[in-house]
């Protein structure tokens, strides 16, 4: 069974699962043992798997700054010693 946080809807995976998978890819290329046409299936792939990443970043910091800017209208009110 899966974790909710392995694989996201739509049958993406997680930031991090993506972003692992990124790294093996980037080691698969460096090692060069691959023919052409794979290396370039690989490269797609791993483009693919940094753009989900990165829509997933700037869903995030889109979020971020929603509560910072909610945070900073909110009046806090002194504490008074008893």
């Amino acid at each position: 069974m899966k974790k909710t946080t392995e694989v996201k809807q739509e049958g993406k995976l997680s930031f991090e699962k993506a972003l692992e998978s990124v790294e093996e890819i980037a080691s698969i290329l460096e090692d060069g043992d691959l023919p052409l046409q794979k290396r370039v299936e690989k490269f797609e792939e791993g483009i693919k798997l940094l753009r989900q990443c990165e829509d997933e970043l700037k869903e995030v910091e889109l979020i971020i700054q929603k509560v910072i800017d909610k945070n900073e209208r909110i009046e806090f009110e002194e504490v008074k010693d008893f």
